[in-house]
């Protein structure tokens, strides 16, 4: 699940800002990310942290986690509006493929839930992180192909969500924070409002 953190840390240039309907978390262009939908993925994620040993873990609570969430969900709908733009088709071959793999990577499904807690991942958005990874390694491999040096990769990468970002105007619900340009994130902004509510875990 390592491949995660590398995955979100290579796309941090996308531009957010403030967000007015009452019921959205984020927009990206016509795409509507809602507070339900966020508030799901963390319940998702609270509920699937019960009866396991999370005590070597540094898990997220709180609003950190309703920002973490909310980028993740970001993130992975630019990169489908990315592979719509480059015709970059996923199948359910390919996913069901490469989910297999990574189920066999993390020690078999005993093991799975286990290290998805630990990636902060909820198993709802598996699939979805899955196919962020499809699309990287397609857009990877097509820039390789161009000519393109595997150390400017990642760069290349990056610039191209950048741009996708700009592109669709996407905007974030202030009450979750504002965008860090310089660092790439979203930070806390007080008062939290009415934001996603993340009861204490146990």
């Amino acid at each position: 699940m390592k491949k995660i953190i590398a995955l979100i840390a290579a796309l941090s240039l996308v531009t957010l800002s403030a967000c007015g309907s009452s019921n959205s978390a984020a927009t990206l262009g016509k795409i509507t990310i809602t507070q339900t939908e966020l508030q799901s993925t963390v319940d998702t994620i609270l509920k699937e942290r019960e009866g396991i040993d999370t005590s070597q873990m540094q898990l997220e609570t709180g609003a950190t986690l309703n920002r973490s969430q909310l980028r993740f969900r970001i993130i992975t709908t630019i990169f489908d509006e990315i592979a719509k733009e480059l015709k970059l088709d996923v199948t359910k071959t390919e996913i069901a493929t490469t989910r297999s793999g990574l189920i066999s990577q993390s020690g078999g499904d005993s093991t799975i839930a286990k290290n998805l807690v630990a990636a902060q991942i909820a198993s709802t958005n598996f699939d979805r992180y899955v196919r962020a990874i499809i699309i990287s390694d397609k857009i990877t491999n097509a820039l390789k192909a161009s000519g393109v040096a595997e150390a400017d990769v990642s760069d290349k990468i990056s610039q191209l969500v950048s741009a996708k970002g700009k592109q669709l105007k996407i905007s974030v619900n202030p009450r979750y924070g504002k965008w860090d340009q310089e660092n790439g994130d979203i930070v806390a902004v007080e008062p939290a409002g009415d934001a996603v509510q993340v009861p204490a875990t146990k």
